[in-house]
């Protein structure tokens, strides 16, 4: 079962129609999980993350995080958690198992996470699900069947992920064509949109990737009684990302002043140690921000280390059932006091921040912009089904997009309206705001 959770398999265009082949590595020096790595770090998707709100949108500090940052951080961890994991595997169920081939995996399943978020961070989902919740949207959503319609009122970020690694990069065919086993190790809640037995607001794939999706967890045999359990890979991927921004969102705290070092004793006594932690603050050869630095680097490696004696302990348990996360599992209360307590002053203190609140509510209403002439505009390419029938706004519109993006009047409205969410998300928050101001009339 070890051996069978690593699997080389991409879906591939072949004669014009998708295939599920293996890489030819004759002559190739990379493994395929090295080639899913760079495909993803050179990516267009990928690059638009460093002009993408992680926190604080359009932060005029340049120490700021941002989605590139962010997801270079929880790699780099990831890949840790991965090659831990690679060597718990070997030594104990299959010496000839790579443990880098692991921490190549988990390290770009981490890379490509938060690939799929719009502008303006988790605003930017907000946003999105609200217009098209609105009452006075509901007309251009008759003609969706009810699967379709709560792709849209419940859209979600980490679905768009897994829709661009696996369609929308290079012209909609199939992605990136990642390994099969890096695709799952993305996938943290493995359930679409409309799966009522999950009742839950988060989930990883659109209709239009589910048969695909579905397909790879058979190929792992992670499909027990119609439920799709996940892969043992995606718990560390999670908790990298919990790690990183559960801290770094406090360092970027400290850097904007909305928090004081002081206020994170709990924090970093419980991460490290109450003698680190005042040998640390009372070092005059250190800034604030280089004290920060030191203390999260050994609270990070502590977290690390415990969340692989965690994956260990609890391997086989994975294997069979799906688990709220391995933080959950922590058996060191301190560590998972540090870190809880970590988000919730995020949560207080940082999410509530009055300047990123004004922020937050301008990238509201230009996201309201974007939506309202996109999708107003398709759906009357909809109902004419010729764009040079169309008003002349609406066509300018949809020109605006560009033959790439914009839909076709041969899809279905699903299609189309998916058109202009990728095209939407697929933005930085500079052009988003750019782009809004063109509609508005205000760009000249």
């Amino acid at each position: 079962m070890q051996k069978q959770l690593l699997s080389t398999k991409r879906y591939k265009i072949k004669d014009g129609t998708v295939q599920i082949e293996e890489d030819n590595l004759e002559n190739e020096y990379r493994t395929p999980y090295h080639r899913d790595y760079d495909r993803v770090i050179f990516s267009n998707s990928f690059r638009r993350l460093s002009k993408k709100t992680q926190v604080h949108p359009l932060a005029k500090n340049d120490h700021i995080h941002n989605r590139l940052t962010h997801s270079l951080e929880v790699a780099s961890v990831g890949r840790s958690l991965g090659l831990k994991a690679g060597e718990i595997l070997k030594n104990k169920f299959d010496k000839d198992i790579n443990p880098y081939d692991v921490a190549y995996i988990v390290q770009t399943a981490c890379l490509a996470h938060d690939i799929g978020n719009p502008p303006f961070g988790h605003a930017g989902e907000e946003v999105i699900k609200e217009w098209f919740k609105k009452d006075e949207n509901q007309k251009y959503l008759i003609n969706l069947s009810e699967q379709e319609k709560k792709d849209f009122t419940s859209f979600d970020g980490n679905a768009q992920s897994i829709r661009i690694v696996s369609k929308i990069e290079h012209n909609f065919e199939v992605g990136m064509s990642l390994t099969f086993s890096t695709i799952a190790t993305m996938i943290k809640y493995p359930w679409s949109s409309c799966d009522g037995k999950n009742n839950k607001d988060k989930f990883s794939f659109f209709q239009s990737e589910k048969s695909n999706i579905i397909n790879i967890f058979e190929q792992f045999n992670l499909i027990q009684n119609e439920i799709i359990l996940r892969h043992p890979f995606s718990y560390l991927m999670e908790a990298a990302d919990d790690i990183c921004y559960g801290l770094l969102d406090i360092q970027d705290a400290v850097e904007l002043k909305i928090l004081r070092l002081e206020e994170l004793e709990k924090i970093f006594i419980d991460l490290t140690s109450k003698l680190f932690w005042e040998e640390v603050l009372n070092d005059k050869n250190l800034t604030e921000i280089q004290k920060l630095s030191k203390l999260i680097a050994k609270g990070i490696n502590n977290l690390v280390n415990h969340t692989s004696n965690i994956f260990e302990k609890n391997y086989e348990r994975l294997l069979k059932e799906n688990v709220k996360d391995l933080i959950f599992l922590f058996t060191d209360e301190k560590l998972k006091s540090g870190l809880e307590f970590a988000k919730k002053l995020s949560s207080k203190k940082v999410f509530n921040e009055t300047r990123k609140i004004e922020l937050e509510l301008g990238a509201y209403n230009i996201l309201d912009v974007l939506l309202n002439n996109m999708i107003k505009a398709t759906y009357e390419l909809h109902e004419k089904k010729d764009i040079k029938q169309m008003s002349f706004k609406n066509r300018r519109v949809l020109q605006l997009m560009g033959e790439e993006n914009s839909p076709k009047s041969n899809m279905t409205l699903y299609e189309k309206y998916q058109r202009v969410t990728d095209y939407i998300v697929g933005m930085t928050d500079n052009h988003a705001t750019y782009l809004a101001h063109q509609f508005s009339g205000m760009g000249y």
